[in-house]
């Protein structure tokens, strides 16, 4: 008897505490949102400034308002800034707040903090996409449709064989389909790394697989910012819904929530976002797995919060991540490389830590 009596305490006081922690979050979440917005404007600005050709903050000021009134000088400064600097600025945040959101979509999704948004091969997809574009010499342009396209193809065909397999859970379905034709992607991209030219077209692929915006355009920000913006609003608009689905099937449809239709609604939404940016930056791993996690831990779970938090610190964490590319040595260095290096040792750190922020 007390042994039980003792189990139930224990309980309760655990019960007690996580609705605690869930009010302080609940509390000091737009705090923590609004300082996180000012945190990001900082580092564009600086970033803007920092590079092989330093600008000041009075240079930056000055061309962009030369630009708003057609008053640009023609100066070195103004064709860095607004040629190369800003629109590079843009792409990194584009980048990492996409990527951070569809992680955090995904996770509420499926239920677990550990999974990112190339669980169901879209990275895999656009990096065939991408590797088949280079093999076939085609333009940039080519090459950022190809893998735009082999994104989205690769997610519908894993949706299609969750669809057809109806004997086990969904989302178990989902996450081995995604395996499995990742796994099929990858083996696709090793055979044209071999029969591609190793004097062109090997370094080119290989680059590419390992992310970079070096080559970022105003041009390319602003076909990829459409996209991720229509992949943005149905998470925005369908917030609390995820909310439901997150606590699983039966539960969202006792609370009157179809949970395949919305099911869909978000792997399209987040896939989406996902194949815009990784068709101009590359594959770039750890944004959507490291930032969805670290930013539950300080809003909590409530999708309404974390996806905002999410685009903020993916954004400035993939700011981080590009100026330290181009800054950190002579050469630039992959942005795969320098996520992979950061994130998966701060992942472990969290994962000690003994907290996923979760409930």
């Amino acid at each position: 008897m007390v042994e039980g009596t003792t189990t139930h305490d224990e309980k309760s006081a655990v019960s007690i505490a996580v609705r605690r922690r869930a009010s302080a979050l609940e509390g000091r979440s737009p705090r923590i949102i609004a300082g996180l917005a000012v945190l990001l404007v900082g580092m564009m600005l600086a970033a803007t400034a920092i590079g092989k050709y330093p600008l000041s903050v009075g240079d930056i000021l000055a061309t962009l308002w030369g630009a708003m009134t057609g008053s640009a000088s023609g100066e070195q400064s103004d064709t860095v800034l607004l040629s190369i600097r800003l629109p590079r600025v843009l792409a990194a945040v584009l980048v990492g707040a996409a990527l951070a959101a569809a992680g955090a979509a995904y996770q509420g999704l499926f239920r677990n903090p550990l999974v990112s948004p190339d669980i169901l091969g879209v990275s895999s997809g656009a990096g065939l996409g991408a590797v088949l574009g280079i093999f076939l010499s085609l333009s940039v342009v080519g090459i950022q449709l190809l893998a735009f396209a082999g994104g989205l193809a690769t997610v519908g065909l894993v949706y299609v064989i969750g669809n057809l397999v109806r004997n086990r859970e969904p989302v178990l379905v989902l996450v081995l389909a995604g395996v499995v034709v990742g796994s099929l992607a990858g083996a696709a991209i090793s055979l044209l790394k071999i029969l591609a030219d190793p004097y062109d077209q090997l370094p080119a692929i290989v680059f590419w697989l390992l992310g970079s915006l070096s080559s970022t355009r105003g041009a390319e920000v602003w076909s990829a910012a459409p996209l991720v913006l229509a992949g943005l609003v149905p998470l925005v608009l369908l917030r609390w819904r995820i909310n439901v689905l997150s606590l699983g099937d039966e539960e969202a449809r006792a609370l009157g929530v179809e949970a395949g239709r919305l099911r869909l609604i978000v792997i399209a939404a987040a896939t989406l976002m996902t194949a815009s940016v990784v068709a101009v930056a590359g594959v770039v791993g750890w944004i959507g797995l490291v930032i969805p996690h670290l930013a539950r831990m300080l809003v909590g779970p409530n999708f309404n919060r974390l996806l905002p938090a999410s685009l903020l610190m993916g954004g400035a964490y993939m700011l981080l991540i590009d100026t330290l590319a181009r800054t950190v040595a002579a050469i630039e260095v992959p942005l795969g490389v320098l996520t992979a290096i950061i994130g998966a040792p701060f992942f472990l750190w969290l994962l000690a830590r003994g907290e996923d922020g979760w409930s």
